[in-house]
């Protein structure tokens, strides 16, 4: 492969506690190399400790890693993040059932992956069509793939909120573990359930495909906050473009802030985590 045949994102982020919740437990990044939410899970304790934590690990890592397996590479930091949370909460027990979801797409360069539990989604859209790349890790949705709910039900079910999996302080989880065939010009969307439970497909895929990163960025929230921004609501946008490498970086909105960080040191795997 040549430095110019290789991938990378342009994207944009942004996020907005909504109009009912108090604070903001939604986590996001974006970079050239990843872009991920996390999305503490309301109810539970500390769900801002959760995400940030977590969406901390897997970019810190990123920006470090030199391990060629991209999926391999997700689930370890993954675990990481998940003993991260358990240990955190043997010392502060008021933290105890902390948890979040967690979706991630991430590039080296040649190959593209996504790591997801939960219910935040990624969506691709190409060529004006958007597909979504994951599938919920919630109660509802499994309903509705065992045939005992219709799509048209679980609109109005009333435990549509209850999540299956998450990254907490109890049990490792079982990520889907993707590899995705990325072209140039692809764009990926991912968000927290602030967003996808209330704007349609239609409209995501609409204001996705006629602005600009940002200013879709930016008109995703409103139409969420338009019917009721109910959740916190994060969107993290990347376009595909082809380009040589670049320094890995990026930027974090939301919650995760050093004051909201179980352990800030950079993740470097191979390094016990304690």
């Amino acid at each position: 492969m040549t430095e110019a045949d290789r991938v990378r994102f342009r994207y944009a982020a942004r996020t907005d506690v909504g109009l009912i919740r108090p604070h903001n437990e939604d986590s996001g990044f974006a970079g050239p190399y990843m872009l991920l939410v996390a999305d503490g899970v309301g109810g539970a304790a500390a769900g801002e400790i959760a995400s940030a934590s977590t969406a901390f690990a897997l970019s810190s890592a990123a920006i470090t890693r030199d391990d060629p397996d991209l999926t391999g590479f997700l689930a370890e930091v993954l675990e990481l993040a998940h003993r991260q949370l358990r240990d955190d909460a043997e010392i502060h027990p008021e933290r105890r059932g902390m948890s979040t979801t967690v979706t991630a797409i991430m590039t080296d360069g040649a190959s593209c992956a996504m790591a997801h539990v939960g219910d935040s989604r990624a969506y691709l859209l190409r060529d004006g069509y958007l597909t979504q790349l994951s599938h919920d890790h919630t109660l509802v949705q499994r309903l509705i793939d065992t045939g005992e709910l219709t799509p048209e039900e679980a609109l109005s079910y009333p435990y549509r909120s209850v999540v299956l999996q998450a990254i907490d302080d109890r049990q490792p989880a079982v990520p889907d573990l993707i590899e995705l065939e990325l072209l140039i010009g692809d764009r990926l969307l991912i968000c927290s359930d602030g967003l996808s439970d209330l704007v349609d497909d239609q409209l995501i895929a609409d204001l996705l495909y006629t602005r600009d990163l940002d200013d879709a960025a930016i008109a995703l929230i409103a139409a969420a906050l338009d019917r009721g921004g109910r959740d916190n609501i994060t969107c993290v946008i990347g376009e595909v473009e082809a380009g040589p490498l670049i320094r890995r970086h990026g930027h974090f909105v939301g919650a995760c802030c050093p004051d909201n960080l179980i352990d800030p040191t950079p993740v470097r795997l191979g390094v016990s985590a304690g």
